[in-house]
């Protein structure tokens, strides 16, 4: 017998086997799930990474829960990419029962009508809604009603080095910092360290600038930012808009202030400065807060978004997405589906999301639990997002901007911002942002058939 007929009969032989088990499992697998007679519910999703795992739990946790139904969760890569998945697959087999969606398409998929209003099954089912947030959940409703429910939410806070402040003898700023209150520790921060530490940033983002309006009362564009209506004209060059940037000058006139320019690089560089210790105060996503806890070889201080002095904070709107049911499945699965979004918000649940990802718990029962209440005793600064969220009363300006072309506007508002921290005239940037996001009103508005 030659050495390949020596080796090839074991080798037949050990593939019979391997072809026998997997077949087997497969068999076993199918008939599994024959048996199971469950109500597939196909959930597509944007968490990668850590986030994934801990949106695993969630999903395990409902099909633990109960026999009637199964979410079955798939992957679909960045929000953007998503969207367009959702859009282009609607009314066919492929397409999701219920899906994650980000903030700043919830007006494209209201207006798509791919969705059935959450609403209707929380009127069915008399569920109880006054207990999760009510600034979340205002921004994904519509005259009144809720068209998809608010899942990994956010809030931009303000953080800062506190370790850093307690070696040189400064005041912390207030929970509800004013614009001057921040410049006094940012420029104690730089002085105090000889010029080695830059007392803060701003990252040249869209997103913050629309919160600090938001935070003054203002909208970026007319009908109340799209809550009573379609948005046509945009209104970035107002007195909000003209202190935050004119804040952000004098700070860098009293050099304390560093950008780090814009895109996700930059985010990634004001963290390390920021955890290095060579940056004193940044604002970012309170989802930011599990990386810096884990990270962070200081003490971590977080305060409430600022807002400018002699007036109220009016409250910043969320970031993230929600969960939204399709209206091309059965009535069964969109059943399921808002089975899975009830399950999602019961406050135990809530609580180990925040915990696990650093997204804010909802359900304001979620406080009470034992999982948020250690969390808090040994990170007492993790409390703050939830406090700044829970304060602030929903309105028009703190609800989210219903626009679509949404994205096309955040990159209008970057160069704004860019123009202005290269020492461009600030009323000359704003107005120049109002008329091209203005001109991609009218090309948007257009296309979708509003008039």
């Amino acid at each position: 017998m030659s050495k390949y007929k020596k080796f090839a009969l074991p080798l037949i032989i050990l593939l019979a086997i391997l072809v026998v088990v997997f077949t087997g499992k497969a068999f076993s697998t199918k008939t599994a799930a024959a048996k199971d007679n469950r109500t597939e519910v196909v959930f597509w999703h944007e968490m990668g990474g850590p986030a994934e795992k801990s949106l695993m739990k969630v999903v395990d946790g409902f099909n633990k829960s109960q026999t009637k139904y199964r979410v079955v969760p798939k992957y679909q890569g960045s929000y953007d990419a998503a969207i367009q998945k959702i859009l282009q697959t609607h009314g066919t087999s492929t397409s999701p029962a219920v899906f994650q969606a980000f903030d700043i398409s919830a007006a494209q998929m209201m207006h798509s009508k791919f969705t059935t209003p959450v609403q209707k099954f929380i009127d069915a089912d008399n569920f109880d809604v006054s207990k999760i947030s009510p600034v979340a959940r205002s921004f994904y409703s519509d005259k009144g009603k809720q068209q998809a429910m608010p899942f990994n939410t956010s809030q931009t806070v303000l953080y800062y080095n506190a370790s850093l402040l307690e070696k040189y003898g400064i005041t912390p700023p207030p929970v509800s910092p004013t614009y001057s209150d921040i410049t006094r520790v940012a420029k104690e921060i730089y002085e105090k360290s000889n010029h080695q530490v830059k007392g803060m940033t701003v990252q040249i983002y869209g997103w913050l600038l629309e919160q600090a309006m938001a935070n003054a009362g203002v909208s970026l564009t007319n009908n109340n930012d799209g809550h009573t209506g379609i948005p046509t004209k945009a209104t970035i060059n107002n007195k909000a808009a003209k202190e935050f940037f004119e804040w952000i000058r004098e700070n860098q006139k009293n050099g304390d202030f560093i950008s780090y320019g814009s895109g996700a690089m930059a985010g990634t560089n004001q963290t390390t400065s920021f955890l290095n210790g060579k940056l004193g105060i940044y604002m970012q996503s309170s989802a930011s807060m599990s990386q810096l806890n884990k990270k962070n070889k200081n003490k971590l201080g977080i305060t409430y978004f600022p807002h400018p002095d002699g007036q109220k904070a009016n409250g910043v709107a969320i970031g993230g997405a929600a969960l939204w049911i399709s209206n091309d499945k059965p009535k069964d699965v969109q059943q399921g589906a808002f089975e899975f979004i009830k399950y999602s918000l019961k406050p135990e649940v809530q609580a180990q999301w925040q915990k696990d990802t650093g997204y804010l718990a909802l359900n304001k029962d979620s406080q009470q639990t034992k999982i948020l209440k250690d969390l808090y005793k040994k990170h007492p600064e993790a409390r703050v997002p939830s406090q700044q969220l829970q304060e602030a009363v929903p309105n028009n300006f703190n609800s989210g901007i219903l626009m679509e072309g949404m994205q096309k506007t955040r990159q209008i508002e970057q160069f704004a911002m860019e123009s202005i921290y290269n020492g461009g005239d600030i009323v000359k940037a704003l107005k120049d942002a109002d008329k091209k996001i203005d001109e991609n009103l009218t090309t948007t508005n257009r296309a979708n058939g509003y008039h």
